[in-house]
């Protein structure tokens, strides 16, 4: 990976696109260069007392392989072994085994859970993209919650959406989402409804409710917060505001009250950056193209009368296209690498 970021930048590429690209920071690889690059680590000098023999090895392998065992996994055949009166190794030592001899591989006939990214989705406009989650809200009481659900839409990123409860319900979830459609006076067929992988988000309720309004849901993966960049961005926006009371809030009134002013602030006066700053309430509204280009003119007019302030074009101020959740990532490597 640092021969590929190095082989870029020597062809002219700067160093922190070639890190995002392959998903290093640039502090990770400028530490890569200044450490010597071959491995300082000379390990154990000694193998430890009550490592396995290489018999014990051979007999804990043919053991876990044999028609008892090999649709098994580690942690199912050490308890059976021991009812059977018999103790190979640790799960942790059987594990290592079988990962050495590579025969660490999903057994059994269900199909092994998967981890893979979920499915990129792209937005050309408002109300085709949802991303939604929860966040929690301290109360008075130690240990106890409200619990703040908010909807928005990814390409505007305005707030579409939210709710205050005590609890986290698959039924609330569902009802929130039902009547935000009815408030938008908005017909949700086909639109993209992303969340994570919590109770709420995968209840039975608010699938079926999903289903039936021909909505099309999709999850991050499990404890993959990144799978949900706008919603979890949009929390942390919520959560650093001048704003944002340093003490409890006390009931569940000043919880929506105060939750009610920020979304309020968010949709109508935050100049949102990733939206070419306009707020997200124009954007979803269709009045950021007359923004941008009244800016562009602005812009235009000062370079007319002061060119010598600009080095080329002026301030970018087309507005932002095409929106992606979950991008797929894709890495380009250089041509000599291709080659080979």
């Amino acid at each position: 990976m640092r021969v590929l970021i190095e082989d870029a930048v020597t062809a002219g590429a700067r160093r922190a696109p070639a890190c995002q690209l392959v998903g290093l920071s640039v502090r990770t690889v400028e530490r890569w260069r200044a450490e010597p690059a071959d491995d300082a680590r000379h390990g154990p000098r000694h193998a430890p007392a009550n490592k396995l023999s290489g018999a014990e090895r051979t007999v804990l392998l043919d053991t876990v392989n044999a028609a008892a065992f090999r649709e098994l996994p580690p942690h199912q055949i050490v308890p059976r072994l021991a009812d059977l009166g018999c103790y190979l190794a640790s799960e942790s030592t059987i594990y290592r085994v079988l990962r050495a001899k590579q025969l660490l591989a999903h057994r059994g006939r269900a199909k092994a859970p998967g981890r893979h990214a979920p499915r990129a989705h792209v937005a050309t406009g408002p109300n085709q993209v949802w991303s939604w989650d929860i966040t929690y809200l301290k109360t008075p009481v130690r240990g106890l919650f409200l619990y703040l659900y908010l909807m928005m839409d990814v390409w505007s990123r305005k707030v579409v959406g939210w709710a205050v409860h005590e609890v986290e319900s698959a039924d609330l979830a569902a009802a929130l989402f039902t009547e935000t459609c009815r408030g938008h006076h908005l017909d949700p067929t086909g639109i993209v409804l992303h969340a994570d992988n919590g109770g709420p988000m995968k209840g039975a309720t608010m699938v079926v409710t999903l289903e039936r309004l021909g909505v099309l849901a999709s999850f991050s993966r499990p404890s993959v917060s990144n799978d949900n960049p706008f919603s979890e961005s949009l929390f942390r926006t919520l959560k650093y505001r001048p704003e944002y009371p340093t003490q409890p809030f006390a009931d569940l009134a000043a919880a929506r009250t105060w939750v009610r002013t920020f979304v309020r602030w968010y949709n109508t006066a935050h100049l949102h950056s990733a939206i070419r700053f306009v707020t997200p309430e124009d954007r979803h509204a269709g009045r950021e193209i007359a923004i941008l280009a009244a800016r562009h003119t602005v812009y235009a007019d000062a370079q007319t009368r002061h060119p010598e302030r600009w080095s080329g074009r002026t301030r970018n101020w087309d507005p932002i296209t095409d929106v992606t959740l979950n991008p797929e990532r894709v890495v380009e490597l250089p041509a000599q690498h291709i080659a080979a």
